[in-house]
């Protein structure tokens, strides 16, 4: 075992020694897999945070009710006395209002999305994985323009406890900042229902709401209990049209969720393009090295000893550039805080630090991949005509 090790520390040692020889080619390789890393590590991470936001789970119990035919918040526009209609049907555990304001309805990567809610109800059944970061819920429960902002939202805006600030006509102040495992949680900001109402101009406590976010017993009865809630208010002057909460956003964001889907096709092209510049890197490589191996056989190597030289010097380039490639990509994404929100619902790029191990791994596997066809080749080569080669 140990001397295996020592094999492999010698080998790695040699193969840096013959990387150094060309540090301009060395280092253009490597700088070219790190920004296809980056865009490759960067795709994942929007696709990430899309299967997040819209692939439901065993554990997803929430549905929402929309004004039928209407999506963007603008338009839906719902009666706040539908609340006693839905929290007596059968399978319903709670029921919570909103209204929703936003500043910007169409696709975009800085929307800041208020959420209108009854204060009391709210605070007794805090979304999934609610944890108050900063801050002091009695400041929410007693100023009337006091806002809970998602980590994601006051991370983006640079915002703090105390800061007070504006967007979408609506001024508010921040009572705390919060962490939630809800997606649709992380880029809002809560404020009280009824002051949302009033700086909307839909009315007092009992007007109009834009949706209400429903919990069902189960995760089995999403579509009977939609179906029955829909079939409640089918001939009311404002129908609803009711939908888990992930089919709901990925309604609402098809043609966004579209996109990242294609763009997932740039993702492999720039792992196709890594394959290709550590492959021309090693040809070159061996090319260039065709005197030297024919020294090193001549001196004992064997061909399989040049084939796991040159395959290891690809999983060098490859880690480097995909290290590199991948730490910036989520780097940046951790500190942007990035997400795409359209009408009202929010994609967030995943900062998993998996996707870091992804980028390195894959740029490791395709490195020695890439490396193999010109070490076999220097393999085959015999050490007399290589060193006829002039």
């Amino acid at each position: 075992m140990t001397n295996r090790l020592n094999r492999l520390v010698d080998l790695g040692v040699l193969c840096l020694k013959q990387l150094s020889r060309r540090p301009l080619r060395t280092s253009l390789t490597v700088a070219g897999i790190a920004i296809a890393m980056f865009l490759f590590t960067t795709i994942e991470s929007m696709r990430s945070g899309v299967r997040e936001a819209t692939e439901a789970g065993p554990e997803d119990r929430t549905l929402v009710v929309y004004r039928e035919n209407r999506w963007c918040p603008f338009t839906s526009r719902l009666p706040q006395w539908y609340l006693d209609r839905i929290e007596r049907v059968d399978g319903v555990v709670s029921a919570t209002p909103m209204a929703i304001r936003v500043s910007n309805c169409r696709a975009s990567l800085d929307v800041v999305t208020f959420r209108g809610v009854p204060v009391e109800s709210f605070l007794e059944r805090t979304p999934d994985g609610f944890e108050l970061l900063d801050g002091d819920l009695g400041a929410f429960r007693g100023r009337g323009d006091a806002a809970l902002l998602g980590a994601s939202l006051a991370a983006r805006r640079g915002l703090r406890v105390g800061d007070r600030f504006e967007a979408a006509g609506i001024a508010v102040t921040v009572a705390g900042v919060f962490a939630s495992d809800a997606p649709q949680d992380r880029n809002v900001a809560y404020v009280p229902l009824a002051f949302l109402q009033e700086s909307t101009r839909r009315g007092s406590t009992g007007g109009e709401v834009t949706q209400f976010n429903v919990v069902v017993e189960s995760s089995d009865r999403l579509e009977s209990v939609a179906a029955e809630i829909d079939a409640l208010f089918a001939h009311e002057s404002h129908p609803t049209s009711t939908r888990a909460e992930k089919a709901f956003v990925a309604r609402a964001a098809g043609d966004v969720v579209a996109l990242v889907d294609f763009a997932s096709w740039l993702g492999w092209a720039a792992l196709a393009a890594v394959f290709g510049l550590v492959a021309n890197a090693m040809a070159i490589a061996v090319r260039d090295r065709v005197r030297d191996h024919a020294v090193m056989a001549t001196l004992g190597f064997t061909g399989g000893s040049l084939a796991a030289l040159t395959a290891f010097e690809g999983l060098l380039i490859g880690l480097a550039g995909g290290l590199v490639g991948a730490v910036a990509a989520w780097t940046t994404l951790a500190w942007g805080r990035f997400a795409l929100s359209v009408e009202a619902t929010s994609l967030e790029f995943s900062t998993d630090a998996r996707l870091v191990l992804l980028g390195a791994g894959l740029s490791i596997a395709v490195g020695i991949l890439a490396g193999l066809p010109p070490g076999l080749a220097a393999a085959r080569r015999q050490p007399l005509d290589a060193l006829r080669i002039s």
